[in-house]
C-alpha cells in the first residue's frame, strides 16, 4: 500500500526529519491561500501514487500566490500521464504546497527489502534527484548497496560507510540521525519501501528531505491501523480492488490475454509461455487453492471488465482445489457473464477426467488442451484471429 508524499512527509516530520513547511491543497484558492501563508516561491506537486511525476509536467513552482492559483487549475483535476502510470494515466486530485528549498547537493537514500536475501538493504547514490534504475544502468559506481541484520539493526561502522560514501563531511552527526530514524520507521511501520529522492543538504549546510515515499506491506496492516486508514483507494486499480473483496490476486497488464490460473508460480510460468508464443498477458489471476464455482465466475467477470482481452486461458492444476469445481465455475461464469471473447483450457489433477466430462457438454465451445505449452499457443492464436 503506498502513500501519497504528503502523508510519508507527516510521518517523517513525527520522527524528526526535517521536511519542508506544506499543506495539501483541493482546490487552486487552496493553493493560493498555502503559497500566500508559506510565502513564496512555492513548489506545487501533484499527489498520486506514481513516480516521474516531475518529467510530466506534475511538479512546477509559483513565484506568486496568483501564479500557484493558476499553476494549481491547470494540473488538479487533469490526467497525468508518467512513466509509472502507464497510458492511461492517474486524475490528480491534491496537490502537495511546499516551500522552495535552496538546495546545494542531492543525494538518493532508501531502504527496500532485497528479495535475494529476504533482508532490509540500504541503497544510496550521491546522484539524488534522478531515478535510481538510470543511475544503476550508467554509471553503477555512485551507487552503494549497505545489507541490514534485522536481528542487530544498522550499524554504526555502516552508518560510518555511507556517510564517508555519501561526502557528508560536515554532517556526520545528522545524517546519522537521518539514517537511523528512516530504518527506524521502516521496521516499525512495516515498510516495503522508504525512500528519500531526493534528500537534500541545503544552502544553509542543513539536511532535510524533500520528497517522501512509502509502501506498507498489506499484510501487515492488520496491526499498522494508522497506516490502514491513510489508504486512498481512488489511486487504486477497481479491478484489483474488487478482485481483493473476493480474495482473489489480480494484477492488471498492457496485453490482450486473459489469465486464470491457481498459484503464483503457475501463473507467472503461464504468462512466460504466452509471451514465448509471441502473445502478451492482459492480466495476473491467481484463483488460489480453494476457488469455487462462485470465484472463478467472479475471476471470469473481472479479466472481462478489461476491453482489451481478445481471449482467456484458463490453466489450473487441480490439487486442493478439484477440476470438477472449476469446470462447475466456468461453465457458471459463461452463463451469468457475457464471455464474449474464446477461451482456451487446460486441467491437470484432481478429477479432470469429470472435468473434460462437463465442459464437453456444455453448450459452449471451448478449446480444451491438456499439454499447457499448446494451450498458451492456441490462446495467443485465438487472440491474434479474435
Amino acid at each position: 500500500m503506498r502513500l501519497h508524499e504528503y502523508q510519508a512527509k507527516r510521518i517523517f516530520l513525527s520522527y524528526d526529519i526535517s521536511v519542508p513547511t506544506g499543506y495539501v491543497a483541493f482546490s487552486p484558492d487552496d493553493a493560493w491561500k498555502i503559497a500566500l501563508e508559506i510565502g513564496p516561491p512555492v513548489v506545487l506537486k501533484a499527489q498520486i501514487h506514481a513516480g516521474g511525476r516531475g518529467l510530466a509536467g506534475g511538479v512546477k513552482i509559483a513565484k506568486t500566490a496568483d501564479e500557484a492559483k493558476e499553476i494549481a487549475s491547470q494540473i488538479l483535476g487533469k490526467k497525468l500521464v508518467t512513466a509509472q502510470t502507464g497510458s492511461q494515466g492517474i486524475i490528480v486530485k491534491r496537490l502537495l504546497v511546499e516551500e522552495a528549498v535552496n538546495i546545494d547537493r542531492e543525494i538518493y537514500f532508501s531502504i527496500v527489502v532485497d528479495r535475494k536475501t529476504c533482508k532490509p538493504a540500504i541503497i544510496a547514490s550521491s546522484a539524488g534527484g534522478m531515478a535510481i534504475e538510470e543511475i544503476a544502468k550508467n554509471h553503477p559506481e555512485q551507487i552503494i548497496t549497505e545489507p541490514i541484520e534485522p536481528i542487530v539493526g544498522i550499524m554504526p561502522y555502516q552508518i560510518r560507510r555511507l556517510s564517508d560514501f555519501l561526502g557528508f563531511d560536515n554532517n556526520k552527526k545528522e545524517a546519522a540521525h537521518i539514517f537511523t530514524t528512516l530504518y527506524k520507521i521502516f521496521v516499525e511501520k512495516d515498510c516495503r519501501l522508504v525512500e528519500t529522492n531526493p534528500l537534500v543538504l541545503c544552502k544553509n549546510g542543513s539536511l532535510m528531505a524533500i520528497d517522501a515515499k512509502m509502501s506498507i506491506d498489506e499484510d501487515a496492516l492488520f496491526r499498522q491501523k494508522d497506516m490502514a486508514r491513510l489508504w486512498d483507494i481512488t489511486q487504486s486499480d477497481p479491478s484489483e480492488l474488487e478482485a481483493q473483496k473476493h480474495k482473489l490476486s489480480f494484477v492488471r497488464l498492457d496485453g490482450n490475454i486473459g489469465c486464470m490460473v491457481n498459484g503464483a508460480g503457475l501463473s507467472m510460468a503461464t504468462m512466460d509461455l504466452i509471451k514465448m508464443h509471441g502473445g502478451e498477458p492482459a492480466n495476473f489471476l491467481d484463483v488460489g487453492g480453494k476457488a469455487t464455482p462462485e470465484t472463478i465466475a467472479k475471476g471470469f467477470e473481472i479479466i472481462l471488465n478489461d476491453p482489451s482481452v481478445r481471449a482467456i486461458l484458463v490453466n489450473i492444476f487441480g490439487g486442493i482445489v478439484r477440476c470438477d469445481r472449476v469446470a462447475d465455475g466456468i461453465i457458471k461464469a459463461v452463463q451469468q457473464v457475457n464471455v464474449n471473447v474464446p477461451v482456451a483450457i487446460r486441467l491437470a489433477g484432481t478429477n479432470r477426467e469429470e472435468a473434460i466430462s462437463i465442459l464437453k457438454k456444455a453448450p459452449f465451445k471451448f478449446s480444451v488442451m491438456d499439454d499447457l505449452n499448446e494451450a498458451a499457443k492456441e490462446v495467443v492464436k485465438l487472440a491474434k484471429s479474435a
